[in-house]
């Protein structure tokens, strides 16, 4: 029976709830720049690819680089210090994670959203429990790339034929089947069931009491 050494978990819309926090950041850069805000929805549909493509996606079509460069970086010292003020975990979720540290397995994050958040957030929301946590920088691919699963792997020194991916959105199924991973897609994020099965995913939780028993099916696979 194939035992999973490691799950890596994606962040917003997988461990967090972080959707409001992110509207609202994103629609106080909108009032500073003068443009429309935006509804839960529409920045729900625009999050995937890390902040730089969130701003480009809600600022009005045709801005010029420059103001999206200067959107960003208000938008990254604003969620920075505002980033924890609705985000909450899913429900269940401890409880999962408790119960797979009971079982023996090493935890990481992989997550576009930026680092300085990360390293906010997991030790805040998950204390103790996530080994380590990989957010975007400039000094590698974000995901889908493979690369910071790979990074993450390394520092947890697990191989990728002995770890899970969790992910919520259509990135992650690119993810897993880019890094040679198993992988189990979730349906209370960002994204609903029938997109994500349209983009590839096998697997799929509706919940983390649902999510866990996935993981014992897999393994005795």
């Amino acid at each position: 029976m194939k035992k999973y050494e490691a799950v890596l978990f994606d962040l917003d819309g997988t461990l967090l709830d972080t959707l409001e926090d992110l509207k609202d950041s994103v629609n106080f850069i909108m009032e500073k720049y003068q443009f429309p805000a935006h509804t839960l929805d529409e920045v729900k549909k625009a999050i995937g690819n890390g902040i730089h493509k969130l701003i480009e996606r809600t600022v009005p079509e045709g801005t010029d680089g420059k103001t999206i460069e200067s959107a960003f970086c208000d938008f990254m010292a604003y969620y920075q210090e505002n980033c924890m003020e609705k985000t909450k975990p899913y429900p269940g979720m401890e409880e999962l994670l408790l119960q797979l540290k009971a079982d023996g397995c090493k935890l990481a994050v992989v997550t576009n959203k930026g680092n300085a958040a990360v390293q906010k957030m997991i030790p805040h929301y998950f204390p103790g429990l996530f080994e380590t946590a990989v957010g975007a920088t400039n000094e590698q691919p974000k995901k889908p790339a493979p690369d910071m699963v790979y990074d993450a792997l390394k520092r947890i020194r697990v191989k990728k034929e002995n770890a899970l991916f969790i992910g919520d959105s259509q990135v992650d199924v690119e993810t897993a089947k880019n890094a040679g991973m198993d992988s189990i897609l979730v349906t209370w994020g960002f994204r609903d069931r029938e997109t994500l099965i349209k983009a590839g995913a096998v697997n799929l939780a509706d919940n983390t009491k649902e999510l866990y028993v996935k993981m014992q099916d897999m393994q005795a696979e």
